[in-house]
C-alpha cells in the first residue's frame, strides 16, 4: 500500500476544516517548475484555532516515501508547537498515501510521475482527503504599495503568477476600517471588508482615507482557476496632495491622437538613486518634505501624471531599474504602452527608458551604445578621438563616464512607409563639463546618422525620420543646441574650454540632419533651490515632421508655490515636455 504512517496525537487534528479565502482547504496543490527543476506542494490544514499553511519544495526526482515522510514530519512539529505542553499523550497514528491511484504508481515513484496520471487522485492525510490538483493557475507574489493617496489609482505590486494571465484572471478590491469607534486598532481578521472594485486598478476615494484596502485575486487562465489569493495593506488611505499642475496640462491631452499626428513625451523622472539620501534630504532639496521625496510617494504621481498625457512616445530618464520592471512596464502596459529599458553603463541601477503606444507603432529594433566605449569603436567617431587622446585629464574623464542613448525603431500602424527613428539620452551633469557634453552630442548624433542611413538601406522606400529627446543638461546657448539645429559646433565655441585643463582646442562637429526643438526655448525645464533652466528637448526632423501642439508649460507661481522642485505636487525636479507632432505629407 502506497502510504506513510506517522505518529500524532489523534484530539490535535479537527477534521472539519472550513474554507479560508486564501485558497481552498480541500485541495492539495503540485506545481511543477520547469525552470527551477522544483515540483512545490501546497495544501491548507486547520490546527487547533487556526488555519496553516503548508508549502514544500521538492526536486522532481525524489520518491513518493520521502515527500511524504517530510509533509508527516513538518505537519506533527506544527501541531505539537500549536498545542504545546497541553496536548494528551494519547497516541494514534496518522496516514499519508494516495487514494485510487493508478496501479504504476509506488513507493519509489517519482514526485514527476504524479503529472502524468490521467484519472483524479486524492492525497490522505490523517483523516483529511485533499484532491491533488496539478499546475493550477497560480499567484506567485501579490503586494500593496507602502504608499496610498486618495485621487490616485493602485495597483497590486510585484504581481508574478504561473499557469495563469492576468486578463483571464479575477481582482476583488475591498476598504475596512483598522480602527474601531473607541480609536483602538482592529486586528486584520476582523476588519469589516466592503466590497469597492472589481478591476486590476482602484482609485481610492477621499470616503477611503483612513482606511486600509485588501485585494483578492483569482488566478485563472481560460479553462480553471485557482485558489484565492490576498494582500492587505501595511498602511491607511492618506489624502492626495490636492490638484496638481501636471492635471491642468490634462486638459490639453484629453484623447489620443491618431492618423498622421503623434504625441511625444520626454521626462527626466528623477531616480530614487539619487534622491534617497541625506544629502538629497538636508542639502539638495531640504524645502521638499521627506515623504514626498520618498519613491513609493513619488511614483504614484508619476504614473497618473503619464497616463494622463495620452502619449504615443515617452522617453524617460533616471529610471531606476527596479521601478521599471515592477512598476512603470506592467502598469503602462495597462493602458497600451510597452515599454523598452536601456541600462545605463558600470554598475549604475538605472537608465534610459521608452514606451510606445502599441496599437500605433511597432518596433522593428532597437540599440543601446555606452558612449565611453564606441569612442573607441567606431570610424567616424575617430576625428574627436583623434583630438581627445592626447589630453590625458580629458582622456580619462571623457572614458570614466556611463551616459549611455538609445535608438528605437518605430514603424506607424496608421501610416506604414514612416518609420521613426527615437533616440533618447542623459547627458553627463557636471558644470565645468560643456565639452564632455558636446563631445557626447557629437556622439549621439553621429551615431543616429549612420544608423538612419542602415534603416534607409534596410527598408528602401520608407521614410526614416529622426526624433531625439532627453535631458542635454545642456542650455540653448550651449553648443549643442546649435549643432542639432544648425547642424555646425565650430572650435571657436566657448564649450570646449569649460575647464582649462581639459580643454579641446582643434575640434568642429558637423552632422547632415537638422533638427528643430518642438518645444522651442522654454524658461525652465529643470527648476531646483540652486538652479532652474531649460536642460531638456524634444529635436525632431524638420524635413518630414511639423508640430502641431505644444501643452503649455506650468507658470512660475505653481515652480515657486513649495518653493522649487520636486514638492508634494510636482514628483521631479525636472518638468515634461509634451508635443504633438505630425508627419508632413511625403
Amino acid at each position: 500500500m502506497l502510504s506513510r504512517l506517522i505518529h500524532f496525537t489523534r484530539r490535535f487534528y479537527s477534521v472539519n476544516i472550513s474554507k479560508a479565502k486564501v485558497m481552498n482547504s480541500e485541495k492539495c496543490y503540485f506545481r511543477f517548475i520547469q525552470k527551477e527543476e522544483t515540483v512545490d506542494i501546497t495544501f491548507l490544514m486547520k490546527i487547533k484555532d487556526s488555519h496553516r499553511q503548508f508549502n514544500f519544495s521538492r526536486k522532481p526526482s525524489e520518491n513518493l516515501q520521502n515527500l511524504f515522510a517530510r509533509i508527516g514530519t513538518n505537519v506533527q512539529k506544527a501541531i505539537k508547537k500549536a498545542y504545546k505542553k497541553k496536548a494528551p499523550e494519547q497516541s494514534s497514528e496518522m496516514e499519508i498515501k494516495l487514494v485510487n491511484v493508478h496501479e504504476g504508481i509506488n513507493d519509489q515513484s517519482s514526485c514527476i510521475d504524479l503529472f502524468h496520471i490521467k484519472e483524479p487522485v486524492h492525497l490522505k492525510i490523517g483523516d483529511q482527503v485533499f484532491r491533488a490538483v496539478f499546475n493550477a493557475p497560480w499567484v506567485v507574489s501579490l503586494n500593496l504599495p507602502q504608499s496610498i493617496l486618495a485621487g490616485f489609482p493602485v495597483y497590486p505590486e510585484h504581481f508574478t503568477v504561473q499557469y495563469a494571465e492576468k486578463e483571464k484572471s479575477q481582482f476583488n478590491w475591498y476598504k475596512g476600517l483598522a480602527k474601531n469607534d473607541k480609536g483602538n486598532e482592529i486586528s486584520e481578521f476582523h476588519i469589516q471588508w466592503e466590497l469597492v472594485g472589481e478591476k486590476y486598478s482602484y482609485t481610492p476615494t477621499a470616503q477611503d482615507i483612513g482606511n486600509k484596502l485588501k485585494i483578492e485575486c483569482i488566478p485563472g487562465n481560460g479553462e480553471t482557476t485557482g485558489p484565492i489569493v490576498e494582500a492587505i495593506s501595511k498602511s491607511l488611505v492618506e489624502a492626495g496632495p490636492g490638484k496638481c499642475p501636471f492635471e491642468t496640462r490634462h486638459m490639453f491631452t484629453v484623447s489620443q491622437l491618431k492618423g498622421k499626428s503623434f504625441r511625444c513625451v520626454t521626462y527626466n523622472i528623477l531616480a530614487d538613486l539619487y534622491c534617497d539620501s541625506d544629502f538629497t534630504r538636508t542639502v539638495l532639496h531640504p524645502y521638499c518634505p521627506a515623504y514626498a521625496l520618498n519613491i513609493d510617494y513619488r511614483k504614484q504621481l508619476i504614473l497618473k501624471e503619464l497616463t494622463g498625457y495620452n502619449a504615443d512616445i515617452i522617453c524617460l530618464q533616471e529610471v531606476d531599474c527596479k521601478i521599471f520592471n515592477h512598476y512603470l512596464k506592467p502598469l503602462l502596459l495597462e493602458n497600451g504602452l510597452q515599454g523598452v529599458f536601456y541600462k545605463k553603463g558600470k554598475e549604475v541601477a538605472e537608465g534610459l527608458a521608452l514606451f510606445y503606444r502599441g496599437n500605433r507603432f511597432g518596433v522593428l529594433g532597437e540599440e543601446r551604445i555606452v558612449m565611453s566605449e564606441v569612442l573607441l569603436t567606431k570610424s567616424y567617431l575617430q576625428p574627436i578621438w583623434n583630438e581627445v587622446k592626447e589630453n590625458e585629464k580629458l582622456k580619462e574623464r571623457l572614458l570614466d563616464r556611463s551616459t549611455v542613448a538609445s535608438a528605437t525603431f518605430l514603424q506607424s500602424f496608421d501610416n506604414p512607409n514612416e518609420i521613426l527613428l527615437v533616440g533618447n539620452t542623459h547627458l553627463y551633469f557636471h558644470p565645468d563639463a560643456d565639452h564632455i557634453r558636446l563631445i557626447q552630442g557629437g556622439i549621439f548624433i553621429f551615431w543616429l546618422n549612420d544608423l538612419k542611413r542602415t534603416l534607409q538601406d534596410k527598408f528602401p522606400g520608407k521614410r526614416i525620420s529622426v526624433i531625439v529627446c532627453g535631458d542635454f543638461n545642456s542650455v540653448p546657448s550651449c553648443g549643442i543646441y546649435q549643432l542639432f539645429t544648425t547642424g555646425s559646433s565650430p572650435s571657436s565655441l566657448p564649450d570646449w574650454k569649460s575647464n582649462l585643463e581639459e580643454a579641446v582646442y582643434n575640434l568642429s562637429l558637423n552632422q547632415e540632419t537638422i533638427l528643430e526643438s518642438a518645444c522651442g526655448t522654454p524658461p525652465f525645464t529643470n527648476f531646483t533651490a540652486g538652479f532652474a533652466d531649460c536642460l531638456d528637448y524634444i529635436f525632431y526632423e524638420r524635413t518630414c515632421i511639423q508640430v502641431e501642439q505644444v501643452v503649455p508649460l506650468p507658470s512660475i507661481e505653481e515652480l515657486q508655490a513649495h518653493t522649487a522642485l520636486p514638492s508634494i505636487v510636482f514628483p521631479s525636479d525636472h518638468i515634461a515636455l509634451v508635443s504633438d507632432l505630425q508627419f508632413i505629407r511625403d
